[in-house]
């Protein structure tokens, strides 16, 4: 068996204004695996922030006038070197997230993706002509619209996509020609701090990016100070709301939570839809946001596609991250186990039934389908971020998309359907940020507008959208007399 700590540990310092800092209180970083300690990492303070809060406003002055081609010249070297050092990077990542290796593959691949993504957008943020001679009042006047960056941004991310998530603040900010000071995960700070280092190489100015681990008490200078002009969050939804909430003239996005449904029509391919659902529910032991929690089948259907979809997970191998043949990892804590544990039995004593799993080894925690829940259960109602699916049969197509509904969240939603009526009735009706026909809402590709509705946030990211989020327009009017 592979062993989680393969190197000697190492103390690693933070990045503010150009320099690495090893100053701070020092904190130690666990493999979720084993409990193993990984490495290392100095925890900046109040005073750290003030100073790459600083940096940040001065490097502004410079990165808004830097020209598009030299922001692209600087994100495509971020690419390449990520994928130069895909290994370095997936190795991180497996160990510190306990993501399965080939998994952990994937996300740098994503990464690099989305840097190269938004070296093309960096060239493409367009602006409009505006013909203002509309009045007998207003002859000779027409106007322009150009998007302007917004300023020194602050940048959150969370443990389980803890180099994408990243790229996915940093990259649209270097396209805009924004600043950022960024904090990331306690749990899984060196994944940030290795893109952090690519970054400087590539020649990104001193101060533009701040990377510093923080505790939420300093980091909560990152939401009250006012030169900070955006903030960009993704994780738990009530922290989330709480930061828009204390974040006074800010502007903010939220990157929230989800208890993803899926729909499957008694027309689908049910075998590819017990597949992706497989692949949708369990993936990265189901802690994403848009894991597939909650499918509906039609009652016709339903005994096949629950017996493809059991003989799926029956295939996953849980275990260490780092073996090739691993399927499902830890999740980040072993707390985080018990608490869906927990869940998982409070709704077999509500009166559902278990169909597979249940059961917890420290931090591994079996992929697990329940059946016979009702919505108000927590399985079902709250978001249970580990690999837990309930599957319910429906009889009537309407009354199943007002279940759908029936959630504080609305990020995505997934449906298997042929008849295309019901793919436009679902896409009108269902109360998300987006709507996969013929896949699981744990679909996304970096440059699509990915965001949500309701408990799950505000705004959007994805490269275009979220340079648009990091920008604002500011209008010309030309009256040539």
């Amino acid at each position: 068996m592979a062993q989680m700590t393969v190197t000697p540990v190492s103390t690693q310092g933070f990045l503010v204004n150009g320099k690495w800092i090893e100053e701070g209180d020092v904190v130690e970083i666990h493999a979720p695996f084993d409990g193993s300690v990984l490495a290392q990492v100095y925890q900046g303070r109040r005073e750290h922030a003030e100073a790459a809060i600083a940096a940040a406003v001065r490097a502004f002055g410079t990165t808004r006038r830097l020209p598009a081609f030299e922001r692209q010249r600087v994100l495509r070297r971020v690419a390449q070197a990520i994928t130069e050092r895909k290994q370095e990077f997936a190795q991180t990542l497996a160990q510190e997230a306990g993501k399965p290796i080939k998994a952990a593959r994937i996300e740098v691949e994503r990464a690099a993706f989305t840097f190269n993504i938004a070296a093309e957008e960096a060239t493409r943020i367009y602006g409009e002509y505006l013909p203002l001679d509309w009045q007998e009042s207003t002859a000779g006047r027409w106007g322009l619209v150009r998007r302007f960056p917004l300023g020194p941004i602050a940048g959150i991310t969370p443990f389980n996509f803890p180099l994408n998530l990243v790229a996915h603040k940093l990259a649209p900010a270097i396209a805009a020609g924004c600043t950022m000071v960024l904090k990331p995960a306690p749990q899984t700070p060196l994944s940030a701090l290795l893109l952090a280092e690519t970054i400087q190489q590539a020649g990104w100015p001193d101060g533009a990016l701040n990377v510093l681990p923080l505790s939420n008490e300093d980091a909560g200078l990152l939401v009250s100070d006012d030169r900070l002009k955006m903030i960009s969050f993704t994780g738990s939804a009530p922290v989330g709301w709480q930061i828009k909430k204390n974040s006074g003239k800010k502007k903010v996005v939220l990157e929230l939570g989800g208890n993803a449904g899926v729909i499957v029509h008694s027309d689908a391919d049910l075998a590819y839809a017990a597949d992706r659902c497989v692949v949708g529910g369990f993936a990265y032991a189901g802690q994403t946001c848009i894991s597939v929690q909650r499918i509906l089948i039609e009652r016709s259907a339903f005994s096949k596609f629950t017996d493809l979809l059991l003989a799926g997970v029956q295939k996953l191998k849980s275990g260490d991250p780092l073996e090739e043949s691993t399927d499902l990892g830890p999740l980040i804590r072993e707390s985080d186990a018990i608490r869906a544990a927990d869940w998982i039995q409070e709704a077999v004593r509500g009166g559902a039934r278990l169909l597979c799993g249940g059961r917890r080894t420290g931090s591994v925690l079996e992929p697990t389908i329940l059946t016979g829940t009702r919505p108000e259960m927590k399985v079902n109602c709250q978001e249970i971020f580990a690999p837990v699916v309930t599957v319910e049969p429906y009889d009537d197509f309407e009354a199943a998309l007002r279940q759908i509904n029936n959630s504080p969240y609305g990020l995505q939603a997934g449906i298997f359907a042929r008849d295309a009526r019901l793919i436009f009735r679902a896409y009108e009706e269902l109360e998300i940020g987006g709507l996969m026909a013929g896949d699981v809402p744990s679909f996304r590709i970096d440059h699509m507008p990915y965001g949500g509705i309701k408990d799950s946030g505000l705004g959007r990211e994805g490269l275009r959208y979220a340079i648009e989020e990091m920008t604002e327009p500011k209008l010309l009017v030309m009256n040539l007399r």
